[in-house]
């Protein structure tokens, strides 16, 4: 037997899919058999299995379970539960691997894979090494078994380790998302106040879409804090690896920003730490980390190259604009991936060690005027070229240009960045400058750019 996957479905990080046309029961079982056919050549055989709350989950994870064990692999399901308790049932059980099945921040009528092997990252090629595996029906024989184990009180019980971060006035939002069950038992153990929306798992959302870096879905938080006048509001995506954050008065704290406020503690018990952010990430975080002593990194966007790099120079914190915040190290005495319920714990202690409100934070930092991240489609076949051709026009003019993951370009106003999407056809563009005019700028030469390859800055995508 072999299996062809749609093409679209095999992304640079994960596998993922609109539920019934790209992404189905058979593909899950497919990636169940080639998984768990390559983890046993490469000497293991258990692997963890969770699940998010979208409607297609439970059929999928059927499905993945029956490709795992046909393939003679032994599974631990852990059922329902945000990304960041599969990574945490992969890095503590006595498994060689983990899978989670999840359409992470993508609206309800996907669904998709994270995987993790033998404690690493899989991705890139590795995800087209399960098209190929499949295509060629190279699968292995056998009959695994199944248990059943219950980590969400252990999950919980890991994020609240030593909790030093004081008593605060906190609204939660977790979208009807994966995080609810996991945030519900958080607070009920947190000191202070605690106001939650939305915990139920309902994976129609009904209420916003999941996905905190949209300021849009932040509407209900601003409210609860405003009404309730809180200290500050804290927002999940679907699958509970991102974080957003608001301040008392209800302004985003974007997630470059919540990083900088992280360092703060971390560089004065760890001083010199290298401290990774990726390309989008504001000048005034790489400054910060400097201010305060560390080391800062520019490195390409994506969890999965994130957390290689973070192994490769030891630092012990990352993060994206995106809030994919990673946490490793003896700080931390965590593992290295990103978790948004640790990063909310991590975020209180912060701001309680500098004895100061997240509003007085938000007010103290530089006052960058920037865009938020813009995604507009672009054919699959050019968005790379483009990128080349922009470097290759800029180069020739002497632009300041850093080529860690597409053109980051350095200016009198600022800066400006566009790259292609390793995952899906849509250029991204963002900028930042010191004024409004100066933000202007920025923007006529990124679309001056675009221009020169026959392109036009569309409407945000909606994927």
């Amino acid at each position: 037997m072999t299996h062809r996957f749609d093409p679209t479905s095999l992304r640079e990080y994960d596998i993922r899919g609109i539920v019934g046309q790209t992404l189905g029961a058979d593909d899950a079982r497919a990636i169940g058999r080639s998984f768990g056919t390559l983890l046993r050549r490469a000497g293991g055989h258990r692997v963890a299995v969770g699940r998010d709350g979208r409607l297609s989950s439970p059929e999928f994870e059927v499905a993945l379970i029956e490709g795992l064990t046909g393939s003679g692999c032994d599974v631990v399901r852990i059922g329902m539960g945000p990304t960041p308790m599969l990574y945490y049932a992969e890095a503590t059980l006595e498994v060689d691997g983990g899978i989670q099945i999840t359409g992470s921040h993508n609206p309800g009528n996907y669904n998709g894979f994270k995987m993790v092997f033998q404690h690493r990252p899989f991705f890139g090629e590795d995800i087209q090494t399960i098209g190929k595996v499949a295509a060629e029906g190279d699968w292995d024989e056998g009959t695994g078994e199944v248990t059943d184990y219950d980590i969400l009180d252990a999950y919980v019980g890991r994020l609240l380790a030593g909790y030093a971060g004081g008593a605060y006035k906190i609204g939660w939002d977790t979208g009807n998302g994966a995080a609810g069950p996991v945030i519900e038992k958080l607070v009920a153990q947190l000191p202070g106040e605690h106001h939650t929306l939305f915990t139920e798992v309902d994976g129609h959302f009904p209420n916003h879409h999941p996905d905190p870096t949209e300021e849009k879905n932040l509407a209900d938080l601003k409210k609860l804090v405003a009404d309730k006048q809180l200290d500050f509001g804290l927002a999940f995506d679907g699958d509970g690896d991102r974080i957003g954050a608001i301040d008392g008065q209800g302004r985003v704290v974007w997630g470059d920003q919540i990083l900088s406020i992280l360092a703060e503690p971390l560089l004065k018990a760890d001083p010199g730490a290298t401290v990774i952010a990726d390309v989008k990430a504001s000048q005034a975080l790489y400054d910060r980390v400097a201010e305060l002593g560390g080391k800062p990194v520019m490195w390409k966007t994506g969890h999965s190259l994130i957390k290689t790099k973070m192994k490769e120079t030891g630092a012990p914190l990352a993060g994206e604009m995106s809030g994919h915040i990673f946490f490793a190290d003896t700080f931390y005495g965590y593992y290295g991936y990103d978790d948004a319920q640790f990063a909310a714990v991590q975020l209180i202690r912060a701001i309680h060690s500098t004895g100061k409100s997240l509003t007085e934070l938000k007010d103290a930092m530089p006052p960058m005027i920037n865009t938020p991240e813009m995604r507009f489609q672009v054919d699959e076949s050019r968005k790379f070229a483009v990128i080349d051709e922009v470097l290759e026009r800029l180069e020739a003019e002497g632009a300041d240009v850093n080529r860690t993951d597409g053109a980051r370009v350095n200016t009198a106003d600022g800066w400006w960045l566009l790259r292609a999407s390793n995952t899906q056809d849509v250029l991204v563009a963002r900028a930042e400058a010191k004024s409004q005019e100066g933000l202007d700028r920025l923007m006529a030469q990124i679309d001056a750019q675009l221009a020169a390859s026959g392109l036009e800055r569309g409407p945000q995508a909606a994927h």
